[in-house]
């Protein structure tokens, strides 16, 4: 296949939830079906196709409601049930819509309204509007509860429910019924496609916080403009640490662990080993300078810290670079390779599995912070600066 990509890929909500991403549909197109069944491949030996058809007829002639019978979703879930035979959850079939919302979020491009949610006494609330969103320009405010959507009330609903209400395509509208000082105001928002940055610089006393959200296309790039600032504090005496925030970070490519992991290991030092049969073994190692060798460093990990993330936190804790505060992450220790298909769908497929450099392979274990901090939340909140303990505790290590 070409334009295959070797990804570390963990495909989770938490993310998608943050920021009201695009829904998608999958058409109908029997012309192609058709095509597809004159076309001869070559039969595995012992294996008899006549209960596929039989089933795929069966359920064409007799399916009560008609209208939900629809061939080109019946082929491609039973792609998707034959990729899922092997039960592995990172191996798998991705329809063309799928795939290309899949590479989209590793762009940092969703369509929505651009706004950050959260939970508060169980009502949903506006955490922030990203700048320049369409939330932000049509005068949506942080802090501002979300009473309605298109004039459904919200109460009782979660994150996800609220998030499948008001994101949707680009160029369309939702109404959001909002509280701001115990007031109610009704305002519409186009949805429009939004830019997401996967780093965040940020400055709390005189300590940099530096968030990674994801490891996608854009990710080197952010990362070298926040680098460079944060290089010109240190060397001028501004800050005197750093704090590397990885919680809720669901991974993405490999290189991109690397690429951080460099900026702060000397040349030449392993930040991960790829194992694979297809392959073979391959050294990841530092092959580059990085600016912030000798600033003192805290990593943020959570449960949500999975793949590339933990590659890195795993490979800045070998090297007694960095402390880690936190919760046990994720565990997953296996590399996906991302497959182009034909009619622009995609086929993850685990072909690796990868060890830190002191030889640990955390697949389903995951990686323990040396100093275990929970974010003890109220229940119906979500976590604020003043609540959230990990950072405090990040920031003390780094004042002392």
């Amino acid at each position: 296949m070409k334009n295959s990509k070797l990804t570390n890929v963990l495909l989770v909500l938490s993310f998608i939830i943050l920021i009201f991403g695009s829904g998608y549909k999958i058409g109908e197109n029997k012309s192609r079906f058709t095509r597809l069944q004159t076309t001869t491949y070559p039969l595995q030996p012992n294996v008899n196709f006549d209960l596929f058809w039989e089933t795929w007829n069966k359920l064409q002639e007799r399916y009560v409601d008609q209208k939900k019978v629809d061939p080109k979703k019946m082929y491609l879930g039973a792609i998707k049930g034959m990729v899922a035979s092997v039960e592995d959850p990172y191996t798998f079939f991705l329809t063309p819509d799928e795939n290309k919302q899949t590479k989209d979020d590793l762009g940092g491009k969703f369509e929505g309204i651009g706004a950050q949610l959260g939970l508060k006494d169980n009502r949903i609330i506006i955490i922030a509007p990203l700048k320049k969103s369409p939330a932000e320009t049509a005068g949506v405010k942080p802090g501002d509860y979300i009473n309605k959507v298109d004039g459904v009330t919200t109460i009782k609903w979660t994150l996800s429910q609220a998030v499948s209400k008001i994101r949707g395509p680009k160029n369309t509208k939702v109404k959001l019924t909002l509280e701001r000082n115990n007031k109610e105001i009704n305002v519409v928002i186009v949805r429009q496609q939004i830019i997401v940055s996967s780093v965040d610089l940020s400055f709390e006393k005189n300590i940099a916080v530096l968030k990674v959200n994801q490891f996608g296309d854009n990710t080197n790039d952010e990362w070298n403009k926040a680098v460079r600032e944060i290089e010109g504090k240190w060397s001028n005496k501004q800050i005197t640490g750093l704090v590397l925030d990885l919680r809720d970070n669901p991974g993405g490519y490999l290189d991109g662990s690397v690429y951080l992991a460099s900026e702060f290991l000397p040349l030449g030092k392993l930040v991960v080993k790829q194992e694979a049969t297809l392959y073979g073994n391959k050294e990841y190692r530092v092959s580059r300078i990085g600016l912030l060798k000798e600033i003192p460093l805290v990593v943020l990990i959570n449960k949500g810290s999975a793949s590339a993330s933990e590659i890195l936190a795993g490979a800045l804790r070998d090297y007694n670079r960095a402390q880690l505060v936190g919760e046990k992450s994720f565990g997953k220790g296996s590399v996906q390779e991302a497959l182009d298909l034909k009619e622009g769908a995609g086929l993850h497929v685990t072909v690796a599995k990868w060890v830190l450099p002191n030889g640990d392979w955390i697949n389903s274990k995951g990686i323990e912070p040396k100093i275990k901090v929970t974010n003890e939340i109220k229940d119906g909140n979500t976590i604020s600066k003043e609540t959230d303990k990990q950072l405090e505790k990040a920031i003390e290590l780094l004042t002392k």
